[in-house]
């Protein structure tokens, strides 16, 4: 998650404020990660980009930032399935996904992460089957089908070999 959004999603939600930095519910702030030049710096582009405005001592996400913050968030779905973690990995997943995709190739990796698969190089995946029906019939909706293959394995993957 990049630091736009982290800003624009603080700014959006109803947080805490102390002396006007953002904070948990138990007082430390939110962007302590990050260095005063990076949030600074990050600040200044967005209120140059429109997506927030200063008003007397408060910052407010304007109509561009929430079409941005609205847009991230519809973008890609998540999906929570939980596979045994001794289940037998016997399915693998290949894909070639283009350039012009990159969002939704990462989104992939990161899911097939989730679902316990192993990478046996950066587009070639092995792990429990199947994969779920919702998600590839996301994976169509989204338009990367095309570039997804899937084979089932006659035994399970040993990664001990």
């Amino acid at each position: 998650m990049n630091l736009v959004y982290e800003i624009l999603k603080e700014l959006n939600s109803q947080s805490f404020k102390y002396k006007g930095i953002c904070v948990n519910i138990f007082g430390i702030p939110k962007f302590k990660k990050y260095s005063q030049n990076s949030l600074s710096g990050t600040m200044s582009r967005l209120h140059k980009d429109g997506f927030i405005q200063k008003s007397d001592e408060e910052l407010i996400l304007t109509l561009k930032g929430q079409k941005y913050i609205k847009k991230k968030m519809d973008s890609l779905r998540q999906f929570y399935y939980n596979f045994d973690k001794d289940a037998q990995k016997n399915l693998i997943v290949m894909f070639d996904i283009p350039e012009t995709k990159k969002a939704e190739r990462e989104w992939l990796r990161r899911h097939l992460k989730k679902f316990n698969y192993s990478m046996i190089q950066k587009s070639v995946w092995v792990g429990p089957s199947p994969l779920p029906k919702e998600f590839l019939d996301y994976v169509e909706l989204i338009k990367i089908k095309d570039g997804l293959k899937t084979f089932k394995l006659a035994k399970g993957y040993d990664f001990k070999k």
